[in-house]
């Protein structure tokens, strides 16, 4: 990694421009050109990666007009592309919320050889928290268990179960448990996906699979608005294209078709 410097205004490649959380969207578009064309100059960036032979950059600050969430770059630019978009939100807040140490209170200052804040008074190191959190698509023959989400009621957007790892737990026992709190149903062979690192604010998405066991759906209100079994030929409004869980969907789908055509 580089440290953060102060622009001279030659500099030339993607800009994330990021504060609270949102980023710099003008044209709803990552913006691309020099830092003098985006009146950047004397603002301090930081390198933080190469997107198509260009470098990718990070400034924190807050632009007046077009700050936006990264979700909306969800299905509009490469995936790569929004990996960083998510590297930048995710260190911005880290950087804007480590100004000072959380043990002594004195102020911070960033490592030039990790993303780090460090301390110079009690030497205490701190880096980016991710949380660590489960997302499980769920079949019974020929059907798929999707939920609508309190936060999704709005949009009426169906999804699979997910949620936070805890303290003490396994990540299989995240899964069963965070199943059986929401729908109060059990499961069986649980298997590993895939991964996503999902900057709302700072997950790391662990993506599986799973087999219902037994139980009879039964929400949990504070969760879940419904959940039902749907045939995957009839399926409600689900997630877009390049959320982890359109793609356990996916995978999902296929193996109730196949389940139809060779009864497995």
């Amino acid at each position: 990694m580089q440290p953060q410097f102060e622009l001279l205004g030659h500099e030339k490649g993607y800009w994330f421009v990021s504060q609270n959380g949102r980023l710099w969207l003008p044209n709803g578009e990552v913006p691309f050109g020099t830092a003098q064309q985006f009146g950047l100059t004397q603002k301090k960036a930081q390198s933080i990666g190469v997107w198509q032979e260009q470098p990718v950059w990070l400034v924190c600050h807050e632009m007046l007009h077009n700050m936006a969430s990264v979700r909306t770059l969800l299905d509009t630019i490469d995936q790569s592309l929004f990996l960083l978009a998510g590297r930048a939100v995710q260190l911005a807040e880290f950087y804007r919320s480590h100004k000072f140490c959380g043990y002594c209170g004195n102020e911070m200052y960033l490592s030039t050889t990790e993303w780090c804040c460090l301390c110079d008074n009690c030497h205490q190191r701190y880096y980016p928290q991710i949380s660590p959190s489960i997302i499980v698509a769920i079949r019974d023959k020929n059907k798929i268990l999707l939920a609508k989400h309190t936060r999704h009621n709005q949009d009426n957007l169906y999804t699979v179960l997910a949620g936070f790892v805890e303290v003490g737990e396994t990540i299989e026992q995240a899964v069963m448990r965070e199943v059986y709190e929401e729908s109060q149903i059990s499961i069986k062979n649980i298997r590993y996906v895939t991964s996503q690192p999902w900057p709302f604010p700072n997950s790391m998405m662990l993506a599986f699979m799973a087999d219902y066991d037994y139980g009879e759906i039964k929400i949990d209100p504070n969760e879940l608005v419904e959940a039902n079994w749907y045939h995957y030929s009839q399926l409600p409004k689900i997630p877009g294209y390049g959320t982890v869980a359109r793609r356990l969907i996916e995978d999902t789908i296929i193996l109730c078709r196949e389940y139809e055509e060779y009864g497995s």
